[in-house]
């Protein structure tokens, strides 16, 4: 388990504490919304491709919901008295690892099933706004998440923190394959640039399993 730094009190670090878990409690609910609204949207306008967008975006967002929530049980558990647990904070963090594992994994094999299906980027203004909402929310909830894992050098809450970044660039990468498609019809940018990120995400849930993101975060 990371332990905060020896120049924090216990009311620097209890406050800390409340502020990663109130972060993990808005991942959890954002991304709820984020879904919902996707599919209700779909359905009402009879949008097949905006619902099959929801449910897309509603799985990756559950795999970061997966980890929000590992990571929020075990922040509301340190709030408690008699708190510490190393071995169910060992074995949160090898959670969130994997779900950084099964994020690569869907994004890979979402890639392969675009290339060989030569499928277009969706193009609807609903799933569109919500990439853009994203990429305007998500990395002032990434960089807050980092900043207060940093601060209590926890590897939990910055193995959250890269989950979020991977779904920010997750989004970027949507939203400029919709824009490039346009523009050059090539619909096989998209998930090349999606194989990247699914080595990222490798990467990071490598560090994350052996419990060296507070040392290499600054990468």
């Amino acid at each position: 388990m990371s332990t905060p730094t020896p120049e924090l009190t216990a009311a620097e670090t209890e406050r800390l504490t409340r502020r990663g878990l109130r972060l993990a409690q808005f991942t959890v609910g954002y991304n709820v919304i984020e879904g919902a609204v996707a599919i209700t949207a779909g359905l009402l306008a009879g949008l097949v491709s905006v619902v099959g967008f929801g449910i897309d975006s509603g799985i990756e967002s559950g795999i970061e919901s997966i980890a929000a929530i590992l990571v929020g049980l075990r922040l509301a558990a340190r709030l408690r008295p008699s708190h510490a647990d190393e071995r169910k904070e060992r074995l949160a963090l090898k959670l969130v690892a994997g779900t950084l594992f099964l994020l690569a994994a869907y994004v890979t094999i979402e890639g392969i099933r675009g290339l060989a299906g030569d499928d277009e980027p969706e193009r609807s203004w609903i799933a569109i706004g919500l990439l853009v909402a994203s990429i305007i929310v998500m990395p002032v909830l990434a960089a807050a998440k980092k900043r207060v894992g940093q601060e209590l050098n926890d590897n939990l809450i910055l193995a959250d923190a890269a989950e979020t970044r991977i779904c920010v660039l997750l989004s970027i990468s949507t939203l400029l394959g919709v824009g490039l498609y346009e523009l050059t019809g090539a619909a096989w940018l998209d998930p090349v640039a999606g194989f990247v990120i699914a080595a990222f995400a490798l990467y990071e849930g490598k560090e994350a399993w052996e419990g060296e993101l507070a040392e290499t975060d600054d990468h």
